[in-house]
């Protein structure tokens, strides 16, 4: 169940807010599921976000058993395929922020040699609501709570919204993902990095 709510989460990347996603992503990583169960679909209606019909799926498995209602998640609009992402990414911060910064150190210290983890890459997203830093890690086990845990170091360090990937091995990439693949670079590299790339 988790596996299945934690692909659900990643493909909305760059389509819900980010402090909306990084919220719900923290739920999932503590099982709150009975509480997405009851945001998310109304999040979505509400913003009027659609969904692949894989991703429909993905939301009746995920959340239905744990209370979501039938009928909001049936409301939720079709699309046939995600279109191009509308953000922009890059290597380097707008804003002058070295690659070498405080929170790359830190999740390299974090993540370097980690059991379960793959390649651990790094970008700036640049659209409406300003710069970000997206954080790509392949991992092979345990990807919603290796999220909650990203998102809490980088909250730590002064990251308000923060965008931590945590990308399945073997997962086809959606468009803002790949994107932001194109435009990273490496943060460091966990015990799994020669198997189990971001993206094989």
């Amino acid at each position: 169940m988790s596996d299945t709510c934690h692909e659900l989460l990643l493909r909305l990347a760059g389509r819900l807010p980010d402090d909306l996603l990084w919220r719900y992503r923290d739920w999932a990583a503590s099982d709150a599921y009975a509480v997405l169960a009851r945001s998310l679909p109304r999040t979505l209606l509400h913003g009027r976000i659609p969904l692949t019909e894989h991703e429909l799926r993905l939301l009746q498995d995920a959340l239905v058993p744990y209370g979501a209602e039938p009928g909001a998640v049936s409301s939720v609009k079709g699309l046939d395929e995600l279109p191009p992402t509308d953000y922009t990414f890059s290597p380097e911060s707008p804003d002058r922020v070295p690659m070498g910064d405080s929170a790359t150190v830190v999740l390299g210290a974090t993540l370097r040699g980690r059991h379960g983890v793959g390649e651990v890459r790094s970008c700036w997203r640049i659209g409406p609501s300003g710069v970000n830093r997206v954080l790509l890690v392949a991992a092979t086990t345990g990807h919603a709570r290796l999220t909650g845990e990203l998102q809490r170091v980088l909250r730590a360090l002064g990251e308000h919204d923060p965008c931590v990937e945590v990308v399945p091995s073997g997962l086809d990439l959606p468009p803002y993902h790949r994107a932001a693949l194109a435009a990273s670079e490496l943060v460091c590299a966990g015990a799994e990095s020669e198997e189990h790339l971001v993206l094989s």
